[in-house]
């Protein structure tokens, strides 16, 4: 063949489609751990997606609560170029620029002491534990190892997250975890006053539980577990990976209630999108770490520091505390009215920015035709439709994700009843809560 011909042959070629060929790679090489949609997001801009082909999504999950600015927004923009020029990494062994900076920030928000940064919320949940174990072992008290923690949590992947983890579809596989691991059931006071005793160093708790189904914590369960971890010298582990970090209105959910945590961890919007997770102790805990117990390579590299201290502005400089109020109780609202309008709506919890629709029904099929619609949620606790929209969101978006709920809802077809459904008690607790 001619040089002109293999010219004419090759501009007749396909031209190659990048975003078929990722799924492709994707579906050969990658291990088969999500249940991914086919779609390809190439670009983002405020609370909008663009998938492959162009089309315009309305984020209403936020990277399941990680991107609480939107995608692209201009600082973090700005911020990221400027530091990945200048550098992104240089170990723990020396200092950098923005990590007390950020530790200090962190403290004071949270009303804790001192500061550790990870990579990731399981990473945070897994260096808790070891505190509140080896504070325990410091104090003398080397038979106090029993860990509580809630029914229906969510707390991670790894061993030690996982242990704390209720659902046995996420633990049973990975048997035996760590021992010495029991569950409370969420907000029975009498059942947490059973179960903790003087071999207890921790109960890791959420003030809104996420993945569990957006179940807020009573305040008497909160008050009644502080007493308890006080008089017990055990450590009150508040994961605010999902709740936290200004997604309620305030900068940590358990501002809510009355008395602090002992141990805080953070993680998902921190940095902005990029992984940063940290953990946050009173000094009475934070002093049992000593060098060479505990560690990270890449926590709290300059880029991922100088993110979140970035975000941390923003949050102030544009008021967003109060765009997640006032924005989560107008969703919150909405919601409401789609409940009087369709018999399978159960209820809506939630506070800010983190609302859960439970739904008598399953709930996948409504996120695949809201996804159809342009629309991103995702179901959680298999029929609880759960929203985490960015901070950012605008009065006219949440009225755009009301009405295409609402055709959602209209148009399809009643799937079959869900699995086993809230009692009464935890409806009353949920409501009780979130007054």
């Amino acid at each position: 063949m001619n040089a002109k011909a293999k010219t004419k042959t090759k501009a007749k070629s396909k031209p190659r489609d990048p975003a078929a060929a990722a799924v492709r790679d994707a579906e050969r090489y990658m291990m088969k751990t999500y249940r991914r949609s086919p779609l390809v997001f190439v670009r983002g801009k405020g609370c909008y997606l663009y998938d492959q082909r162009g089309r315009k999504y309305l984020d209403f999950l936020g990277g399941i609560a990680v991107n609480a600015l939107g995608h692209a927004h201009p600082r973090l923009v700005r911020v990221m170029r400027r530091e990945s020029a200048r550098t992104v990494h240089v170990s723990n062994l020396f200092h950098n620029l923005y990590q007390g900076p950020l530790a200090r920030k962190l403290a004071e928000w949270s009303g804790m002491d001192r500061v550790f940064f990870c990579n990731s919320g399981t990473e945070a949940i897994e260096g808790a534990l070891k505190l509140a174990r080896v504070a325990a072992r410091k104090r003398g008290a080397t038979e106090r190892t029993r860990i509580l923690a809630l029914e229906r949590s969510f707390h991670g992947r790894t061993f030690g997250a996982l242990s704390v983890t209720h659902p046995v579809k996420y633990r049973e596989p990975f048997e035996p975890l760590v021992p010495g691991v029991e569950f409370v059931r969420m907000n029975d006071v009498a059942d947490l006053e059973a179960k903790f005793d003087d071999s207890v160093c921790a109960i890791v708790v959420e003030a809104i539980q996420g993945e569990g189904g957006i179940f807020p914590m009573s305040g008497q369960f909160w008050t009644r577990a502080r007493e308890l971890a006080s008089h017990y010298g055990a450590a009150l582990i508040a994961d605010e990976i999902q709740c936290g970090l200004g997604r309620t209105g305030r900068p940590f959910a358990y501002q809510r209630h009355i008395g602090l945590p002992d141990i805080v961890v953070v993680a998902k919007p921190l940095a902005g999108g990029l992984p940063l997770g940290a953990i946050l102790a009173q000094e009475s805990f934070a002093e049992a770490f000593s060098p060479g117990l505990h560690g990270s390579t890449f926590g709290g590299g300059p880029l991922t520091c100088a993110m979140a201290l970035e975000f941390l502005e923003i949050l102030k400089d544009e008021d967003l505390l109060e765009n997640v109020r006032a924005r989560g109780a107008q969703l919150r609202a909405g919601l409401s009215r789609l409940g009087g309008q369709f018999d399978f709506i159960r209820e809506v919890r939630g506070e800010g920015l983190i609302v859960g629709l439970d739904l008598t029904v399953e709930g996948r099929p409504y996120v695949e035709a809201a996804l159809r619609k342009g629309l991103i949620v995702n179901c959680t606790h298999d029929h609880v439709i759960r929203l985490l929209p960015p901070f950012i969101v605008s009065e006219r978006q949440v009225e755009d994700c009301l009405a295409r709920l609402r055709e959602v809802f209209a148009e399809t077809k009643r799937p079959a009843s869900s699995g086993p459904q809230i009692s009464d008690a935890d409806s009353h607790w949920a409501m009780a809560a979130a007054r």
